[in-house]
């Protein structure tokens, strides 16, 4: 078998041994008598799973424990709307950095719901670079901030 090296922007390749072992839990993970595929997401196996997903990702970047980690289905589309409907529960606002298309559309979608304070941007040079923000731009009721450093556009 050759494999080939891939740079794509999404799903990229992995190791062979890790889609050797998804590849043999396929039809049984561990000794549930299932795929995780089948499982109920309430099982102890899945609960099993998951929190070991979330210390993973809480150790590699260091999220500290009062800060919820988020394992949420769909594409960066579907994020758009998702962050402000489940993230703006008290003021129904939020500040956005404006650092290229992708965050051009997630600000726009936002908007939908709820009110966006654009904070920063860098627009004006084709989104060629992060623009430094300036505190006094930032609400001071925003229920969270958006910025998002990889528009692959």
């Amino acid at each position: 078998m050759s494999r080939v090296y891939n740079f794509s922007a999404g799903p990229s390749m992995l190791p062979l041994e890790v889609l050797k072992k998804a590849a043999a839990e396929m039809t049984e993970y561990g000794d549930s008598g299932m795929s995780v595929m089948e499982m109920s997401h309430r099982s102890k196996e899945y609960k099993a799973i998951i929190d070991n997903a979330e210390a993973l990702v809480r150790e590699l970047m260091n999220v500290p424990d009062n800060y919820k980690v988020l394992f949420l289905q769909g594409c960066g589309s579907t994020q758009f709307a998702m962050i402000p409907l489940n993230l703006a529960n008290k003021n129904k606002k939020a500040d956005y950095v404006i650092t290229g298309q992708w965050a051009k559309k997630a600000a726009a979608e936002a908007e939908r719901y709820i009110t966006v304070n654009r904070v920063a941007s860098s627009a004006d040079k084709t989104f060629s670079y992060i623009p430094k923000l300036d505190k006094s731009t930032f609400s001071s009721d925003a229920d969270y901030l958006y910025n998002c450093f990889n528009n692959k556009i």
